[in-house]
C-alpha cells in the first residue's frame, strides 16, 4: 500500500488523508527518493505536455511558422481558457492558414469561473479555442502541416484526424515520449485522453527520468535536448501561458523561471524538472485529488530547493477556509513526505 503523502486536517485534528507515490531520479535512472509503488503504470495525462511538444521544436515546425514564446509555452500548457490563451492559439492557428475547425480537442467552457460568466452574460459558446489543451492540439497542427508540405499535399487534409494513433504526426509524439522515458510506449496501457489523443500507462520511475532528461538535456536525441531547453525557456518566460491566473504552475514558474519546470495532469498526477539538480519528480495521488497532488509537489520543491517560499508554502500548508472566510483546516505533508 502507497503511504500517505497529505493531511487534511480540520482544526487540529487529521480529518482525511491522501495516499500516493513519489519518485526523484536523475538522467541515469538512479533513484533519489521513492515513496511507494514507483513500477506502477499509472496515466500521465496532462503532465508530460512538455514531452508531447518535443516535436514541434525539434522537427523545426515551430521555426517554420516563427513561434513565439507565448504560443510555445502555450504548447505545454493545461490553460484557463482566459482571453489570452484563446488569442494566443488563434494566432497559431492564422499562421497556419487554419480555422478553429482544425482543432479535434473539442470545445470546453473556461475554466476560470469569472471568464466563463462573462461569455455566459455576452451569450457566447464555448469552442476548441477555450479547450485547456487548445495550444498544445496547435502544436500539433504545425507538425502536420509541416509535415503536408515536405509531401508536398495540402496541409488541412493531411492534418486531419492527428488525433489518431496512427497519424504521422501523432507517432512522432509517441516517439519523443518513448525516447525521454526509456520505455517503448506501444507496448504500454493505452487510453484515450480527456483531448482525444492517445494516453500511455507509464512508470512514475521512467516518467521521473524522462523530466530528468528534459531539464538537463542528458540521455535525449540531440534534437530533443534542444527542443526541450527551448520549451522550458519559452516557459519561463510565459508562464502565464501554462496555466493561467491563480494556478499553480504559473504562479510557481514565474517566481523559480528555469529552476524549475512543473506541470499538473488530470487525477493527482504532477511532474517537474530541476535542471541544476539534475533530477526529475512524479507523482501521483491515488485518489486523483489535484490540491493534494499540488500540496505534495510544493513540499518536494521546498525539499529540494531548499526554500521556504511563500508561494510554495501556501500549497503545500493550503489554509482551507470556511463560506464566511474563516479558517477552518488545512492541508500539511504527512511524516512520508515531510
Amino acid at each position: 500500500m502507497n503511504p500517505v503523502l497529505i493531511e487534511v486536517l480540520r482544526g487540529a485534528t487529521v480529518e482525511s488523508h491522501h495516499t500516493g507515490a513519489l519518485a526523484i531520479v536523475d538522467t541515469g535512472g538512479a533513484v533519489h527518493t521513492a515513496l511507494g509503488d514507483i513500477d506502477r503504470p499509472v496515466f500521465p495525462r496532462s503532465a508530460v505536455k512538455l514531452l508531447q511538444a518535443l516535436p514541434l521544436v525539434a522537427t523545426g515546425a515551430a521555426n517554420a511558422v516563427h513561434l513565439t514564446d507565448a504560443e510555445l509555452a502555450l504548447a505545454c500548457a493545461s490553460h484557463n481558457g482566459e482571453p489570452e490563451h484563446v488569442a494566443t492559439a488563434a494566432g497559431v492557428l492564422g499562421k497556419l492558414g487554419l480555422g478553429v475547425d482544425a482543432l479535434e480537442c473539442g470545445p470546453q467552457w473556461p475554466s476560470r469561473e469569472p471568464v466563463l460568466r462573462a461569455m455566459a452574460a455576452r451569450g457566447e459558446l464555448a469552442s476548441s479555442l477555450h479547450n485547456n489543451c487548445s495550444g498544445k492540439h496547435s502544436g500539433f497542427l504545425c507538425v502536420a502541416c509541416l509535415m503536408a508540405q515536405r509531401l508536398g499535399v495540402e496541409p488541412a487534409t493531411f492534418a486531419h484526424g492527428y488525433v489518431d494513433a496512427e497519424h504521422p504526426a501523432m507517432r512522432e509524439v509517441s516517439a519523443a515520449l518513448s525516447a525521454a522515458t526509456g520505455q517503448d510506449v506501444e507496448q504500454a496501457p493505452r487510453g484515450t485522453d480527456g483531448c482525444s489523443i492517445p494516453t500511455f500507462a507509464l512508470p512514475l520511475r521512467a516518467l521521473a527520468r524522462a523530466f530528468a532528461r528534459a531539464g538537463t538535456g542528458h540521455g535525449l536525441p540531440e534534437g530533443h535536448a534542444r527542443a526541450a531547453r527551448r520549451l522550458r525557456q519559452a516557459v519561463a518566460a510565459e508562464p502565464f501561458m501554462v496555466a493561467g491566473t491563480d494556478r499553480f504552475d504559473s504562479r510557481v514558474m514565474a517566481v523559480f523561471g528555469e529552476r524549475l519546470y512543473c506541470k499538473i495532469g488530470a487525477e493527482g498526477v504532477f511532474c517537474a524538472a530541476l535542471p541544476e539538480l539534475g533530477l526529475g519528480v512524479a507523482l501521483k495521488i491515488d485518489d486523483g485529488a489535484a490540491r493534494a497532488a499540488e500540496a505534495a509537489m510544493a513540499a518536494v520543491a521546498q525539499a529540494l530547493l531548499r526554500t521556504d517560499h511563500e508561494v510554495l508554502r501556501d500549497y503545500s500548508h493550503l489554509e482551507l477556509k470556511n463560506r464566511r472566510g474563516l479558517t477552518v483546516g488545512a492541508l500539511r505533508p504527512a511524516f512520508a513526505l515531510s
